[in-house]
């Protein structure tokens, strides 16, 4: 027997890789199943669906098939499918993902025993988060709770990638606030929510990726004070207006002994002055109707008398 070799390629003896390069290998050639390839969600999904569904699955399907034309009347309502405008259907042929995208919205058709799906709600979720009891980077403990919303992105990989989109999202929405929140002192929790909400919602949307969620919106509602902090806090804060109140007053006094001062210095140059403004105080107190009046007499007049 004569064995055919085929004419080696110039492109074996060069040093140009042959693979992607986005393979790290450590010496070439390089071997494809020791290669450290991307580690991404298509790259994954991909290398696991090379092998397809085999020839015992490709039989079974072309059965399925079969059957399904020769009681076609019936099978029709088996086969046909249909998801709503907000819905899209997660296909498995053989346990196997048939296609990287979901079928949706509307009909499509399945093969019976062979075929099965599952129906991802795309609608945006909104959940609240319990209140956490959280200690702050200056030792005061605090209770926070918060509301998250978040929408599925990708329906394949919520369905193959983890086992409840919803609950992990949860789960995981209550440790982020307890690893933010831990890292702030009781002032920018109190201050600075917003930043809070972008820290958190940066956070979960990195790590909820490869799920297919997205978060869209992370908001801080309430956050509780033990009793005797805020009694410490409204304490403080009477405090302080109480000593902004008292600077006003003296601000007050020193501006109104000056205009005293000044008017003080008019008067002087004028006597019949200082009689108009007895005469005037005399009609202030009697517009008040008072059973007793006090009427001042200048000095001038009681010495004038007490000569004679």
């Amino acid at each position: 027997s004569v064995l055919y070799a085929p004419p080696l390629s110039k492109e074996l003896f060069s040093t140009k890789p042959l693979l992607p390069t986005s393979a790290v290998c450590s010496e070439w050639p390089i071997d494809p199943v020791h290669c450290d390839w991307p580690n991404t969600a298509s790259t994954r999904w991909k290398r696991e669906n090379d092998g397809g569904l085999g020839c015992c699955g490709w039989i079974l399907v072309i059965i399925s098939a079969f059957f399904s034309i020769l009681i076609f009347p019936i099978s029709i309502f088996i086969s046909i499918k249909i998801v709503k405008e907000y819905e899209r259907a997660v296909i498995f042929r053989l346990g196997r993902i048939t296609a990287r995208k979901a079928k949706g919205p509307g009909i499509f058709f399945i093969l019976p025993c062979t075929d099965s799906f599952v129906k991802v709600d795309l609608r945006t979720i909104s959940f609240n988060i319990p209140p956490q009891e959280i200690l702050t980077k200056d030792s005061v403990t605090i209770s926070v709770d918060g509301v998250v919303y978040f929408r599925v992105n990708d329906p394949v990989a919520s369905v193959a990638n983890v086992t409840d989109a919803d609950y992990s999202t949860r789960l995981l929405a209550q440790t982020t606030l307890r690893n933010v929140l831990g890292t702030k002192n009781l002032s920018e929790v109190l201050s600075d929510r917003e930043g809070i909400s972008q820290s958190m919602q940066m956070t979960l949307d990195e790590a909820t990726e490869s799920w297919g969620i997205k978060v869209e919106r992370v908001e801080i509602k309430d956050v509780k004070l033990p009793q005797q902090l805020q009694r410490a806090m409204a304490a403080e804060a009477e405090a302080a207006r109480e000593a902004r109140a008292k600077v006003i007053a003296a601000e007050g006094e020193m501006n109104a002994s000056r205009a005293l001062k000044e008017a003080s210095l008019v008067i002087s140059e004028s006597p019949s002055a200082l009689q108009l403004r007895y005469l005037q105080t005399l009609s202030t107190i009697a517009a008040e109707k008072n059973s007793t009046v006090i009427f001042p007499l200048p000095m001038d007049i009681i010495s004038h008398f007490m000569k004679k």
